[in-house]
């Protein structure tokens, strides 16, 4: 089945946090951005999915004004990226695809450092409610490098948090974490949205997508081909026929089941 292209959304300019209209990049000869449009409702997560190499850290690079485009404009949080730069960079917060946590401080001294690189007062407040937020608290007096994957992940996502950005780019960011880890994840994210927060999501996990967004967009080819809600997209493909189907537990499930000692004893 031919997926058609994607049409311009029809939501309000005003309830926008993240605008792209027309959007390209090409590096030489290599066309990775080809006239991408999108645009990101406040306060909702919105998943950008791709295989590897479809482009998706791109766009999150020029929308964090980390590169420039060759075409195209991009807003956010209403500041438009190539002329207002400085503003776009005080409304975000981007979390790339590893922590970017020091493994020598502790997870409380992680949080104070950048509390007080960003001038915020009372940094000790401000860490100890993250910590909190994140379900950290226990593990905030411990140097990081004994934290499992997950747990840095989330105390990657509290930095980012620090000074309360309206929008957060997480560029894939349960790449190589187990699926305990995931979930952690998962639940750290839905909470930043359930906060008011604009959440940009790039993943090649199709299940991830599934389980966090309001919106789903398939960057294909440099090119959005499709954008919009889990029931939208499953529209496009044809009725599912009812049938009984004796459902077995994936791997998933019985991973879960066993390391939470839920399941059989036997």
């Amino acid at each position: 089945m031919t997926l058609t292209q994607r049409q311009p959304s029809t939501l309000p300019h005003m309830s926008m946090a993240i605008e792209i209209q027309g959007l390209e990049k090409s590096y030489g000869e290599l066309h990775v951005l080809r006239g991408v449009d999108l645009a990101v409702a406040r306060g909702s997560i919105y998943a950008l999915l791709g295989s590897n190499g479809a482009g998706k850290t791109t766009v999150v690079r020029i929308l964090s004004t980390l590169l420039k485009a060759d075409a195209g404009s991009a807003r956010v949080n209403g500041f438009d990226v190539a002329t207002r730069a400085a503003d776009v960079r005080r409304s975000i917060s981007l979390t790339g695809q590893f922590a970017a946590v020091d493994e020598i401080l502790t997870g409380r001294e992680n949080l104070v450092l950048v509390a007080r690189l960003r001038h915020l007062k009372d940094s000790g407040t401000i860490a100890g409610e993250l910590l909190a937020r994140f379900g950290l608290t226990e593990a905030g007096g411990r140097r990081v490098a004994t934290y499992s994957g997950g747990m840095r992940r989330r105390l990657d996502i509290a930095m980012s948090l620090i000074g309360s950005p309206p929008v957060v780019f997480l560029d894939e960011p349960t790449t190589g974490l187990d699926p305990e880890a995931r979930i952690e994840v998962w639940q750290a994210v839905r909470r930043l949205a359930e906060g008011g927060t604009t959440v940009l999501l790039t993943t090649q996990y199709l299940d991830e997508a599934e389980q966090l967004a309001d919106r789903i967009a398939i960057l294909h080819e440099g090119r959005i081909i499709v954008d919009g809600t889990l029931a939208e997209l499953r529209q496009l493909l044809p009725p599912a026929k009812v049938e009984y189907v004796e459902k077995q537990p994936t791997l998933e499930d019985v991973f879960l089941a066993v390391v939470s000692g839920k399941g059989s004893d036997a």
